[in-house]
This record gives structure tokens, C-alpha cells and sequence, in this order.
């Protein structure tokens, strides 16, 4: 935990979430500050090990488009 509140100090990261059930964190930083690649290594100098990345938002699914009846 200790290591964490260092990452949570470094000027960029805003906010750090745990889900200790899901075993998810999810890191908001400033992109202008941090880049995905920097707060991939804070993370793992913590301690953590990063299994995968996934998506803050979902993509819209595409519903199919009805075919206008013939006349």
C-alpha cells in the first residue's frame, strides 16, 4: 500500500480505484501529463502486475438496419 499512496503522489495521477473483488485498478491521470506507457510502469513498480488493459467505454454496438419492404 505504500507504494501505491507513491503512485497516487505523482504529479498526473489523479485518482487510483481498487476492486479487490474484480482484482481491477482503474488509473484517471492527465494525458498531458502521463502517457499509458509511464502509468503502466508506476503501476508495476508498485508492485502490481498488469494482466490486460481494458476499455473505459464500451463501443456502441451497430444495430443492423431493417431492408425497406419492396413495393
Amino acid at each position: 500500500m505504500l507504494a501505491m499512496s507513491r503512485v497516487r503522489e505523482v504529479y498526473g495521477v489523479r485518482r487510483l480505484e481498487f476492486n479487490e473483488t474484480e482484482k481491477t485498478v482503474r488509473v484517471e491521470y492527465d494525458a498531458t501529463r502521463l502517457n499509458e506507457p509511464v502509468v503502466h510502469q508506476l503501476l508495476r513498480r508498485a508492485g502490481l502486475d498488469i494482466v490486460e488493459k481494458m476499455p473505459m467505454f464500451a463501443a456502441p454496438v451497430k444495430e443492423p438496419v431493417a431492408a425497406a419492404p419492396a413495393s
